[in-house]
């Protein structure tokens, strides 16, 4: 298996300057916050020398997420513990939701059209909800998912084929960006799904591929719209990359979860077992 990891790593190693925090967001996402959201420093120190960063990086990155308001820190005699505060648990839970959640629901057929009237600033908080944008001031929807208030116009609108539909959505969302990343994730670990297939690994080789993959495939599906299937190209890449990852993601958690189970501590002891939601993740 190090075999496998290896070139993982360094793909992960190419970018630079090396994103510590970031990692340690992953981390704490992915394996921390269904536990209970506690972690020692000393059981995070030994997952991230897996990945070869020296412990004073990640000491260095988790100062900035505490000062950052993500996560806040104790200690207790001679080692320190962290978990998210209750603005980075929001956050959290909102990107769980769209890495782990199953693909869009199927298409009504209309557009959720908001049209501003210059003095209404939610552009920001539209494109939070998923909305994409056809003009300065219009906002396009592929359905109702926010509440336009006062200083909006509300349209619906139904193309008149499933080529316009999707001209309309390529236009108003980076769809051919979000195609790239999904491609590129897809390239990275297709070596990866093969080995694993017939070699499943154990250890903490489990759990640093499991993080490595989901710190990846994050970077595509966040700035994903997830758009129905029926507004995206035929050859859409996306549902390849999570057919990838969920069979990935399958087929390394539970050795995964049997390290954190021997290895991994909170400030009261063990890690406690994962609830049902984890249960859930790449269910659909």
């Amino acid at each position: 298996m190090p075999d496998l990891l290896a070139p993982l790593i360094d793909h992960f190693h190419a970018r630079t300057p090396i994103r510590a925090g970031s990692l340690v967001v992953t981390v704490f996402g992915d394996a921390v916050v269904p536990r209970g959201g506690v972690l020692s420093l000393e059981s995070l120190l030994a997952i991230t020398r897996a990945f070869r960063i020296g412990d004073g990086v990640v000491r260095t990155a988790l100062s900035r997420l505490v000062a950052d308001g993500w996560f806040e820190r104790w200690k207790l005699g001679r080692n320190s513990f962290y978990r998210l505060t209750g603005s980075g648990g929001a956050a959290f839970a909102r990107a769980t939701a769209r890495i782990y959640g199953p693909p869009a629901p199927a298409w009504s057929g209309t557009f959720d059209l908001l049209l501003l009237d210059g003095t209404n600033d939610l552009r920001a908080e539209l494109a939070g909800a998923g909305y994409g944008s056809l003009a300065p001031d219009l906002m396009i929807g592929s359905r109702q998912a926010a509440d336009a208030g006062e200083g909006a116009l509300r349209l619906a609108a139904r193309p008149g084929d499933a080529a316009t539909a999707r001209r309309l959505a390529a236009r108003a969302w980076p769809v051919a960006e979000v195609a790239d990343r999904y491609t590129r994730f897809a390239a990275t670990f297709a070596a990866a799904g093969k080995a694993v297939a017939a070699h499943p690994p154990s250890g903490l080789d489990a759990l640093v591929l499991r993080i490595l993959l989901i710190h990846e495939y994050r970077r595509a599906v966040l700035k994903d719209p997830l758009l129905p299937a029926d507004l995206l190209p035929e050859d859409w890449p996306g549902a390849a990359a999570r057919d990838l990852c969920a069979a990935l993601y399958r087929a390394v958690a539970p050795a995964a979860e049997a390290w954190l189970d021997a290895n991994a501590t909170t400030d009261s002891g063990p890690l406690p077992p994962a609830g049902a939601a984890f249960a859930a993740r790449f269910a659909a």
